[in-house]
């Protein structure tokens, strides 16, 4: 059976690295991507800085909004329209946080809401070798 989503939902592309004797519950959600059972975004991020990583939670909050009725067939068209927008991303996973229905003018619409999240070992966002983030940048000396 799939995962509910809903305000609190953490989405992982397969294959994040993990840190040693970090223990999660997921199933696949969509191709390429798994849900995490039975935590949310604050109890992984505790389990990851327990374990000496760190669970980077960027801020701006992004949305998807599709046309359907109330319930999770809607919240899985937003969530595969997110995914799509996330293929390029360098970023490995995401919370949900917030799933909303309404209707204009008699027409139902659902709109998810997410953040960008980011497993990695360090301290630093994105700091690997052949990071985009890092690869372009100058350091000045003081």
């Amino acid at each position: 059976m799939q995962e509910t989503i809903e305000s609190g939902s953490i989405l992982l592309k397969e294959g994040t690295p993990f840190p040693e004797g970090l223990e999660m519950d997921s199933a696949s959600y969509s191709p390429g991507w798994r849900s995490v059972k039975g935590l949310d975004g604050y109890a992984l991020d505790r389990k990851t800085h327990d374990a000496g990583w760190t669970f980077f939670y960027l801020a701006g909050e992004y949305n998807a909004t599709v046309f359907g009725r109330e319930g999770q067939v809607t919240v899985r068209k937003a969530i595969k329209r997110i995914l799509a927008g996330q293929q390029s991303e360098k970023f490995n996973s995401l919370e949900v946080t917030r799933v909303v229905f309404k209707h204009f003018i008699g027409v139902p619409y659902a709109t998810v809401s997410f953040h960008k999240r980011n497993i990695q070992k360090g301290m630093f966002l994105l700091a690997g070798d052949d990071s985009p983030a890092w690869k372009n940048t100058q350091l000045l000396a003081a």
